[in-house]
């Protein structure tokens, strides 16, 4: 598997380079998570870092090279809402009729 020496800026890892595995498509992985175990033996805390380009591009959309940013929320990945999946329930457990 190949890797790429990846830096990462804010919090704890501010300024480290590590070697990140890449995946099929050549990228790092969008999320990088980073268990780190609590000294006095309690809850593990994890710190969370999300993948951005190191350099802004001319081509839009295209980065040969990224870098992993601090996220202090560590909030989940953000879930596509597509028109077409299927409407949530309304609080009585029925799907929400209110387009007919």
């Amino acid at each position: 598997m190949k890797s790429e020496d990846t830096p990462f800026e804010g919090g704890p890892m501010d300024g480290r380079v590590l070697p990140v595995l890449l995946g099929i498509t050549g990228h790092p992985p969008k999320t990088y998570r980073i268990p780190v175990p609590d000294p006095h033996g309690g809850p593990s805390t994890v710190l969370v870092y999300r993948r951005v380009p190191r350099t802004p591009s001319a081509r839009m959309g295209l980065s040969a090279r990224w870098k992993y940013e601090y996220d202090p929320e560590g909030a989940p990945t953000r879930r596509l809402n597509w028109p077409w999946s299927k409407p949530d329930a309304t609080p009585s457990g029925k799907p929400d009729d209110t387009n007919e």
